[in-house]
């Protein structure tokens, strides 16, 4: 296991013309974070935001055009790749198609020290660890795309390397295999006890299997924690819709004051901020914000009874239904305001509400976000 700290990193390359001129283009600009050992940590964000770069410096297959990089406390800058101590997981797989999948796995251990009872009995563990053990003799072009990714794991961790980088591992899997890979992963960190730096754009993915996620745009990290933590505290309007399906509702609209409490204009509709909320946004009052809501925190008044303090309840109308199964999305309509509700199957049975229906909307004020208009950071 190991240590990594990213201090002050920066990678620039050099985009070139077609008339040969080439001017630089920041991947990842002023990058800082430590990664604890044994951790799995989740580098998350859009195609283009530099993730793939950042964990490519870690195993030596990007040079660090400025800033500092350590391995526990060695400075690796300089330092050769097959030197790091990294094992490297790459989404295509690259197994090799000539070779068998024991020698695939094998690959890596044969100019170490090693003996060849000594590869065998590591191979075979790690197999059957994979469950993969009864497929060694066979080469890729015999394995289906989720023994193809195990036998790629197995290869990365068959050397008991202190870091294991893995780059969008299961983007090449059908959704039933990625859910049921998620979990195998879990249960291999937790058994392996290897810092893991995993790489991906699936939000529900990195929610599952991360002990920490870095949220990552255009080069810079945004924000970094927990799963519980993004979701729950965003620190910007950014990282606030990159989490949840469908994505938070953002409505822009203005606050007022009456009688000493704070309201969010909906319309037609005034609803009043909670103590907390209302004190961080006692200096925009008449000003422009953006109000944030998850789907799953709008509910069908007519099928659900609770007791909320301050409870809103709006009328809609339903535009689109998506039926998942055990849940339904309505798209609907207000005052001019667009926005999702997601809704349990089991909870519509009875109204069985379509597309056109007028519904009421049960609002709870404490599950509001509000950001600011002009920087889109958290109030």
């Amino acid at each position: 296991m190991a240590r990594v700290t990213y201090k002050n990193i920066y990678k620039i390359y050099q985009n070139t013309q077609s008339d040969g001129s080439s001017y630089p283009v920041n991947a990842v600009s002023d990058f800082n974070l430590e990664i604890k050992d044994g951790e799995l940590i989740v580098l998350l964000g859009p195609s283009g935001c530099g993730k793939t770069s950042t964990m490519f410096m870690v195993a030596g297959l990007e040079e660090i055009t400025k800033g500092e990089l350590y391995i526990d406390d060695i400075l690796v800058n300089n330092v050769h790749p097959k030197d790091r101590g990294i094992a490297m997981m790459f989404h295509n797989y690259a197994l090799f198609p000539f070779m068998t999948a024991f020698d695939n796995i094998a690959f890596g251990l044969k100019p170490t020290a090693l003996s060849e009872y000594e590869i065998k009995g590591r191979v075979y563990e790690v197999a059957e660890i994979l469950d993969i053990a009864c497929l060694l003799d066979r080469k890729p072009d015999k394995l289906s795309g989720g023994q193809k990714q195990r036998v790629a794991l197995a290869r990365a961790l068959v050397r008991k390397n202190k870091v294991v980088c893995l780059d969008e591992p299961l983007s090449n899997l059908d959704a039933r295999l990625r859910a049921s890979m998620r979990v195998e992963l879990i249960k291999l960190h937790k058994k392996f006890e290897t810092t893991f730096i995993y790489v991906t754009h699936d939000q529900d993915e990195a929610m599952t299997i991360a002990d920490r996620i870095v949220i990552m745009r255009d080069g810079f990290i945004h924000q970094v924690g927990t799963p519980e933590e993004l979701y729950y505290s965003p620190c910007n309007i950014f990282v606030a819709g990159f989490f949840g399906t469908p994505q938070m509702n953002f409505l822009e609209t203005t606050l007022s004051e009456c009688d000493g409490e704070i309201y969010i204009n909906l319309g037609e509709v005034k609803i009043k901020l909670p103590e907390g909320l209302a004190d961080r946004a006692g200096a925009y009052i008449d000003k422009r914000v953006i109000a944030g809501i998850r789907p799953e925190d709008l509910f069908s008044w007519e099928n659900v009874a609770v007791e909320i303090p301050h409870l809103a309840v709006i009328e809609a109308n339903v535009q689109v239904r998506e039926f998942i199964g055990d849940r339904i999305y309505f798209h609907c309509e207000s005052g001019g305001f667009p926005f999702n509700i997601t809704v349990l199957s089991q909870f519509n049975i009875k109204n069985g509400v379509v597309v056109g229906d007028i519904i009421k909307v049960g609002l709870n004020p404490e599950k509001i976000y509000l950001f600011d208009k002009e920087t889109e950071l958290a109030i």
